[in-house]
């Protein structure tokens, strides 16, 4: 089987690459081991960041959000519930913090709004009275399940094959570089292709070693926890550093608290502790006490962190949410191209890794990717995902009704 550029990996970033590539005319197929969006995806919040969160630690990333939020309410609106967003600050929590925020959001160009504590729960009367201000933040929610069924069915559409269910099993490298990648399962073919994006998310290290190259990582696992919605229509954040159990994320009828950050060595294969549940639970509920009910389910994802500094892979909480594209091949100097991309030097020219980043910013991640393969592959075509809605744009019930066509597995639709 021959294509242009094979994807490995069917989460947002994934199925992104595909879309964006195959928009450009480049033949292009995609591979995933399981379900669409059965990894990080559809196991995240899916929070729509307005870079609140990061605006005061890490205003680069911050500022990508803020864009790509602005872009996917163009793009994308099937999938997302116009929610806003609020930081609490509690009584007891840092003033200071609150006021670095809310000057670093404004910063970022952000429209944001100071309430009082009795103001905010006007608004949300679920606030606990403890809440002694609030800053308003275009936060909102996104669908992971209906985002992913978007990109998926777009890049059909624009003649990119797509295959659940037909994991990797081995990347041949000669003379230093990528030719065929083996694939078991559903498809079970040897594929031929020019180049090759490992868009893998937490377990793209092990893909990487398949074609012998390096991708350090430090994936963290964090549970979220769906209790009944007491009535919150807004995402609430705690206006603090991240720390366990900082966010409730109103879905349906559900609202879903997260979320822990504590490394793992398997991404298949890690502890479920009960305790980390009950600690989210207690910590929400410092922000809105009626969340402190019967948990009607967990799930647990894994994120899939960029981390090539050994020092920083202690910190879970630490290490950047930002995004890194990494060029296998070996440039003979281990030069760092600008931006994001890095390479690595492995000798494995046509290999790409993309990993990090944040299902906010899935989109530009792709386009990061398909850039830099169509400079290798000499393809001149822009990226139009920035301008040309996905399907279901004004529809999300089409979108509903892909769910069972792709066999999407997304606790977080």
């Amino acid at each position: 089987m021959q294509t242009t550029v094979l994807v490995i990996g069917g989460g947002a970033t994934g199925v992104g690459v595909a879309r964006d590539l195959a928009l450009r005319g480049v033949d292009t197929t995609l591979v995933e081991r399981g379900a669409l969006a059965a990894g990080t995806t559809g196991r995240s919040h899916g929070v729509l960041h307005s870079g609140a969160r990061y605006a005061e630690a890490d205003p680069d990333d911050a500022a990508a959000c803020l864009a790509e939020n602005r872009i996917l309410r163009d793009v994308a609106g099937g999938c997302i519930r116009e929610t806003g967003g609020y930081f609490l600050q509690l009584d007891g929590d840092d003033p200071d913090y609150f006021e670095r925020k809310r000057a670093a959001c404004e910063d970022l160009g952000m429209a944001v709004e100071t309430l009082s504590g009795a103001d905010l729960r006007e608004r949300v009367p679920e606030a606990s009275p403890t809440v002694e201000r609030a800053l308003v933040v275009p936060d909102g929610v996104v669908s992971p399940a209906r985002l992913v069924v978007a990109n998926a069915h777009a890049a059909r559409e624009a003649d990119a094959n797509i295959y659940p269910q037909s994991p990797v099993e081995d990347i041949h490298v000669d003379d230093g570089a990528v030719t065929r990648v083996d694939v078991g399962g559903r498809l079970d073919a040897t594929i031929r292709a020019d180049a090759v994006v490992n868009a893998a998310g937490p377990w793209a290290e092990a893909c990487a070693a398949l074609a012998g190259v390096s991708v350090p990582m430090r994936p963290t696992r964090g549970v979220m926890v769906a209790v009944e919605n007491p009535g919150v229509d807004a995402v609430l954040n705690r206006c603090r550093p991240p720390a366990d159990g900082d966010i409730v994320v109103p879905r349906a009828d559900e609202a879903v608290l997260g979320t822990t950050s504590v490394p793992v060595d398997d991404p298949d294969d890690f502890e479920r502790p009960e305790a980390e549940v009950e600690r989210t639970v207690e910590e929400c509920a410092a922000m809105c006490p009626d969340v402190d009910a019967p948990v009607r389910r967990t799930y647990w994802g894994v994120r899939p962190l960029y981390a090539p500094d050994e020092a920083a892979r202690g910190d879970a909480r630490g290490i950047s949410r930002g995004f890194a594209l990494l060029d296998h091949a070996d440039d003979g100097e281990g030069r760092r191209p600008p931006g994001n991309r890095a390479s690595t030097g492995d000798g494995a020219a046509g290999l790409y890794t993309i990993v990090g980043g944040k299902l906010t910013t899935y989109r530009r991640m792709a386009e990061a990717t398909a850039d830099r393969v169509c400079d290798r592959l000499g393809v001149s075509a822009p990226c139009r995902t920035a301008e040309r809605p996905l399907p279901g744009a004004d529809d999300p019930a089409e979108l509903d009704a892909l769910l069972d066509v792709f066999g999407v597995d997304a606790p977080a639709r």
